[in-house]
Parts: C-alpha cells; sequence; structure tokens
C-alpha cells in the first residue's frame, strides 16, 4: 500500500492511496462470496452463486462496488492505525481509479483537530474599568425598592392620568366592520405604556370610572397585521376601573420592613455596599472578557466545518430550551419569526465560529500555563450535577459519561486560566483596586447549565478538550464516508 499525506484546507488531511490489483482482485473474489451469502439467489446455495448470476440479479457493478468499498475501508483503517492522527469525524472519499487488473487509488480528505498557534495573550493595554456608585445610584434602587412594595388604591375623585392602573372594555370597527381583536369586555393596561395602538391611550386620559369615549385612531404604516396596517379605526371604549400606584414612606418604617435594618441611613449604606461589591464583580467579568478577545484575535487557527456544525447544533438546543422555559414551541416560534431551521443555523453560524475559536484558543492557552484539574475537583463537579440535576436524568448520564467529564474538565481548566491571567494582571499592578472572585464557595459550579443541557441533548465532544474519538467508545472516524468518484 502506497500512502502520501499533505494537509488540506480547514484543518484537514489529503491521504491519497494507491493498492496492487492483486488487493483489489482479492477483493472482487471476497464479495462474491459476501454477496452470494448476503442475497437468496435462486437454484443455487448461500454463498455459491457465480459472479455472472449474482451481477444479474443485483446489477452489473454489484460486485466491484460492493468490493471497492470494503477494500477501501480495510485500507483506510490500516492507515490510521499505524498514525497517532485522531479524525474528528468520518473521511470523505473520493475514488480515483477502480477497475479491475489495476491499482485501486482513492483520496480521503480527514478533519482533524485544529493547530492553534498563539500570539500575544498578555501585553494588552486595557485596564478593568470599575463603575463609581454615587448617591444618585443609591437612591435609584432605593426608589425600586419602594416601587416593588407599592400598593394599587382606587381613584375616585379624578379622572384618568398617565401611569395610572386602568380596566377598559372596547370596540374597534374599520369601515363598519369588527376585525379580530377589536373588542375586549376587560382589558387591563398601564396609561402611557402604549400597549395597544400609539396614541390610543391617550385618549382615556380625564375619564372617570363609569365614562365612555368614541374616537378615530389611523394603525401605523408597519402595523403586524397587514389587512389593517395604515387603515383608520373607530373605537368605543369605557372605563371600568382606575386605580394609581402609592409608594410607601422613604422612612425608617419602610427600612425596617425590608430586613434588620434600624433606619433608612443602614439600608442605604447597605444598598451602596452592594452596589460596590457588583460594581467590582462586572469589572472582573468585562475585564476577563477583554483579554480573552485579546487572545483569540491574536491567535491562529483555520476551523474545519465539523466543529462549526458541532456548536450550531449547541446553539440551536440553547434556543430550544430557552423557548420550552417560557411554554413556547419551536415550531410556532419559527412560524412566528418567519424564519425556517436553515435561516436559524445561518444566523448562529459567524457566532458559532467565534465561539469555537474561543474554546480552543483558551484550551491552548490553559495547555501553555500548564492549568490542570485533577479528577477528584471533575468527580465534586459531577457529584454536584447529581444534587442539582436530580430531576433531569438525561443530563446526569451525560455528566457521568466520559464526553461528559471531558466537558467539565475543559470547561473547567479554561475557568482557571482566564482567573489566572486575571489574578496575574492584579498582582503585576498593586495600585489597581482588588477584584475579588463573585463566589468565594468553593462549592459554586463552573458549568453552565444552559451549555451543558445544549451540549448533552447531542451527544457533544467539547470543542476544547483534547478527548480523541475512541476514548468515547465510538469507532465511527475509522469508516470513511465514500463519495463518488
Amino acid at each position: 500500500m502506497n500512502v502520501t499525506t499533505t494537509p488540506a484546507p480547514k484543518s484537514s488531511i489529503l491521504v491519497e492511496v494507491e493498492l496492487p490489483s492483486d488487493r483489489l482482485d482479492k477483493a472482487v473474489a471476497q464479495a462474491v462470496n459476501r454477496l452470494g451469502r448476503r442475497n437468496r439467489i435462486p437454484g443455487f446455495r448461500p454463498g455459491k452463486a457465480p459472479r455472472p448470476v449474482l451481477e444479474r440479479e443485483l446489477g452489473p457493478g454489484a460486485v466491484l462496488d460492493d468490493a471497492v468499498e470494503h477494500l477501501i475501508q480495510d485500507a483506510y483503517r490500516d492507515w490510521l492505525t499505524g498514525t497517532d492522527i485522531v479524525p474528528l469525524a468520518n473521511a470523505d472519499v473520493e475514488v480515483v481509479q477502480a477497475e479491475e487488473g489495476k491499482p485501486l487509488i482513492f483520496k480521503a480528505t480527514v478533519p482533524v483537530r485544529p493547530e492553534v498557534t498563539l500570539g500575544d495573550y498578555r501585553n494588552f493595554n486595557f485596564r478593568p474599568e470599575i463603575e463609581t456608585i454615587d448617591d444618585a445610584k443609591v437612591e435609584q434602587v432605593v426608589g425600586e425598592l419602594r416601587d416593588q412594595y407599592a400598593t394599587l388604591v382606587p381613584v375616585e375623585d379624578r379622572g384618568a392620568r398617565k401611569d395610572d392602573y386602568a380596566v377598559i372594555g372596547f370596540i374597534g370597527t374599520v369601515e363598519g366592520m369588527a376585525f379580530e381583536g377589536g373588542q375586549s369586555e376587560r382589558m387591563p393596561l398601564v396609561i402611557g405604556e402604549e400597549r395597544l395602538i400609539p396614541g390610543f391611550e391617550d385618549h382615556l386620559v380625564g375619564l372617570g370610572v363609569g365614562d365612555a369615549t368614541e374616537f378615530d385612531i389611523a394603525f401605523p404604516e408597519d402595523y403586524g397585521e397587514p389587512t389593517l396596517a395604515g387603515k383608520v379605526a373607530h373605537f368605543k371604549v369605557d372605563l371600568k376601573e382606575l386605580r394609581e400606584k402609592v409608594l410607601p414612606p422613604l422612612d425608617d418604617d419602610f427600612a425596617a420592613s425590608l430586613g434588620d435594618y434600624p433606619d433608612l441611613a443602614a439600608l442605604r449604606v447597605e444598598v451602596r455596599r452592594r452596589l460596590e461589591r457588583n460594581a467590582l464583580d462586572r469589572a472582573r467579568h468585562e475585564f476577563s472578557d477583554r483579554i480573552i478577545q485579546y487572545a483569540v484575535a491574536n491567535a491562529t487557527l483555520d476551523l474545519p466545518d465539523i466543529l462549526i456544525d458541532q456548536e450550531v447544533e449547541v446553539m440551536h438546543d440553547e434556543l430550544r430550551s430557552s423557548l420550552a422555559r417560557q411554554g413556547i414551541g419551536e415550531e410556532a416560534w419559527l412560524k412566528a419569526t418567519e424564519k425556517t431551521e436553515q435561516d436559524l443555523h445561518e444566523e448562529f453560524r459567524p457566532r458559532a465560529e467565534e465561539r469555537v475559536k474561543t474554546l480552543m484558543v483558551l484550551s491552548k492557552i490553559a495547555d501553555a500555563e500548564g492549568v490542570t484539574v485533577a479528577e477528584a475537583d471533575v468527580e465534586a463537579e459531577v457529584a454536584r450535577a447529581g444534587e442539582r440535576y436530580a430531576r433531569q436524568p438525561r443530563l446526569l448520564t451525560y455528566f457521568e459519561s466520559e464526553r461528559g467529564r471531558s466537558f467539565i474538565r475543559s470547561t473547567m481548566r479554561r475557568s482557571r486560566v482566564v482567573e489566572q491571567l486575571v489574578d496575574e494582571w492584579l498582582a503585576a499592578h498593586p495600585e489597581h483596586p482588588a477584584l475579588p472572585h463573585a463566589e468565594d464557595d468553593e462549592a459554586e459550579s463552573t458549568v453552565g447549565e444552559a451549555s451543558a443541557q445544549a451540549a448533552a441533548s447531542i451527544d457533544a465532544t467539547d470543542p476544547g478538550s483534547s478527548l480523541a474519538p475512541e476514548a468515547t467508545g465510538e469507532d465511527a472516524a475509522a469508516e470513511p464516508a465514500a463519495s463518488e468518484a
């Protein structure tokens, strides 16, 4: 067997194989026997039908095609066994020459894990940016707390005004005809939020409970229902209920109602403390993100399509999970957004490529920095997953598999290497305020549920891991996918 290999685009290897004609002859003889056993040929015992009879029954090229297919698989597997190459997926095979009496020649394009060439990931010229917490921001939060504890009180001594909570009944017509969605017995709304047609709620201002009004109003030209866009509608509206929001007094009693705060000043101190801690946490995360972006921008790698395709599937499943949590079916969502699954995948692809690049670059930096994750840490994460996702058997099965453990290990390595880079920068700049880790609790999980759920749904291998296909018990990569010559 004569084999030559050359690098090919998108992180693949082109393998050109030439097999002597006698191997093809032997493979043809084996194919005759194999097809004879597999197919019932009238008048012949299994495996005893001669080749002309088989080809009359199965087609003139059946024997040669079967021989070539099996010979290519055997030759490809023999070559792969003798190398340290780990294919990411089935090879794409092109048969160059397959004629009896001549050597069998084929080419196999083998996708492999891309080589990542790191650029600079340390000498960046940016710094963490910490938001300043002033009195106005503290008062904004205190105001939001008051709003959460507000009560709705019936309005009886005045007309409706902006920000009031109202319940209305209405009937709408266009050219004297009712239209779908144009009437309601009881419609709750907040006046001024423009839940209905822009300008509709302006006609409610000044009305008292029990009052009615009529008016004409035009639908916007870009209205979602084409049959109504730009048309003038006539509405009859009556105001059934009216309430206003009443905030609790801003005093010491209000502060005490929220917790162990002796007075309003103590509440403000606690609000400021939390805002400042959040600002530090946000600064650390944003700084980490900028370091990652810097490292990825300076790295060089050529991604194979299969890794991008896998990440697209992960992103698609993340969307499915998000819709399911909102009680929305994917089919209904696609119909409402006027998109197809192919449209989604095209939209996902650029972001999927960036995500894979990021995963692989961070994994390479972790290699360069010697960042490791002890098996005890992986097992601890699996145990935490067992508690956290006890009612999600599919996710637990994934975490307990070799693929799932690889996902956990790779995720933890990437997280640790980024935290290490941030800590090293802070150590080199002692004048900068400390940016403590948001979670001091070591039991806090570093593996995000959404990404884990999506990876588990398609049994994905983490693109940044070093897990070889054979470590998962798969042998699909050893079977080339033949294409027509």
